[in-house]
């Protein structure tokens, strides 16, 4: 595919597109990569450049809502990266014109209703065209899915056998709220008044599989006891959406996992009775929330004190958060070879660490040797391999076994 740039950074003005284009002006602003910026607005494009002292790097414009500006935007690029959403809302035309035009494309989305939208509608004409379409490439949901395939991949490596049941666990982390998740969750419960269908595609454990189903179940939103971990477990925010990408990679990679693999995620309080209470807590705080943002008196309450689309933490915050997650295999048929590892991430994982693996996201798709050709993956298993190198090295999010 040749084409004039290697990246195209769409929505480089926004607050994550801004620690994107800093990320790209740092560590690929001179070599064998070509990237530019791309959004609406050409005087704060070229504020941005000042900023990160990239003078040299070009500046695109073009319009959510104009699907002749962005076919021509797409077809400038090998990979478009986009930061702008909520996707359901301003994403759709982008996904079409990047699917027809052979353009390889990534994003931070969770709007799992409308990645099922994008795939029903686009796969054929991605597959005609090449075009790799990749959604979650930040923290939700690159740890979940890397981590289970980095496991996988370890457990055949050394005892022949897929493992059985992955679990997922946050030890710790540390992080400003996103105003763009947020508003991505307020747009799509206002969405789904009119569209009941998107509730139901919400609670499918199997939403994002094409065809195959497992044995997982509904995800639990009660507070429990593992003793893999020895510890309290409570409902994770982000599982609604990870368990969805993970189970497609399932599916993606033939079966890799196996047919009857099941997958969970969770946040761990403590072993005590604090750790008991602690979990009852946030799992009856979560229930609460869900319920209640489905009405509009409390989705506008909250909207006046929650972070806004395009805000985000300070720059102490971001520099200084960090996440740890703990995954455990475990062997169908032999506990002593369950295998073990830890995902960590050197910064706030909801803008740092994000806005570094989908930066490194858009690179692989441009450079590397990748196994795939055009349709709808996920980040695994479209880069499984590539990443697990890329990370570590450019992004500061490690896999290791412990």
């Amino acid at each position: 595919m040749q084409r004039e740039y290697d990246v195209i950074v769409w929505g480089a003005t926004g607050f994550t597109g801004e620690l994107v284009s800093e990320f790209m002006a740092d560590h690929y602003g001179s070599g064998n990569l070509t990237w530019c910026l791309a959004g609406r607005n050409r005087s704060k494009l070229d504020e941005l450049k000042d900023e990160i002292d990239a003078e040299d790097i070009d500046v695109l414009i073009a319009d959510s809502h104009d699907m002749e500006s962005l076919e021509a935007l797409v077809q400038k690029g090998r990979v478009v990266l986009t930061t702008v959403g909520p996707y359901a809302r301003y994403g759709s035309q982008l996904v079409a014109a990047c699917a027809r035009h052979g353009t390889h494309y990534c994003d931070l989305t969770g709007e799992v209703h409308w990645m099922r939208e994008m795939i029903d509608t686009h796969q054929q004409a991605a597959r005609e065209s090449g075009a790799r379409i990749v959604h979650t490439c930040g923290f939700d949901s690159i740890p979940s899915d890397l981590g289970v395939y980095f496991l996988q991949r370890e457990m055949i490596k050394q005892h022949g056998v897929p493992a059985r049941e992955v679990k997922y666990r946050t030890r710790a982390f540390k992080g400003g709220a996103s105003g763009g998740t947020i508003d991505s969750m307020m747009a799509m419960m206002e969405m789904a008044k009119t569209n009941p269908d998107i509730m139901r595609i919400m609670a499918d454990p199997y939403a994002l599989n094409d065809n195959e189903r497992g044995l997982d179940g509904p995800d639990s939103n009660q507070p429990f006891f593992d003793p893999d971990f020895s510890s309290w477990v409570a409902p994770f925010v982000m599982a609604a959406i990870n368990t969805r990408v993970v189970r497609r990679s399932n599916e993606l990679l033939g079966n890799m996992y196996g047919r009857e693999f099941r997958y969970s995620e969770g946040t761990l309080t403590h072993s005590n009775p604090l750790g008991a209470l602690a979990a009852a807590g946030i799992a009856i705080g979560t229930s609460a929330m869900n319920t209640a943002v489905v009405f509009d008196p409390v989705r506008q309450f909250l909207q006046r004190f929650l972070p806004k689309p395009g805000e985000g933490p300070s720059e102490d915050t971001i520099e200084n958060g960090f996440f740890e997650i703990e995954l455990v295999a475990k062997h169908p048929t032999d506990d002593a070879k369950d295998l073990r590892c830890l995902i960590s991430g050197d910064k706030d994982p909801g803008y740092g660490s994000t806005a570094k693996m989908l930066a490194e996201t858009a690179v692989c798709l441009a450079q590397d040797d990748l196994p795939v050709d055009g349709g709808f993956w996920t980040p695994a298993s479209a880069m499984g391999d590539a990443l697990l190198e890329r990370l570590p090295a450019n992004a500061g999010v490690t896999f290791e076994l412990i």
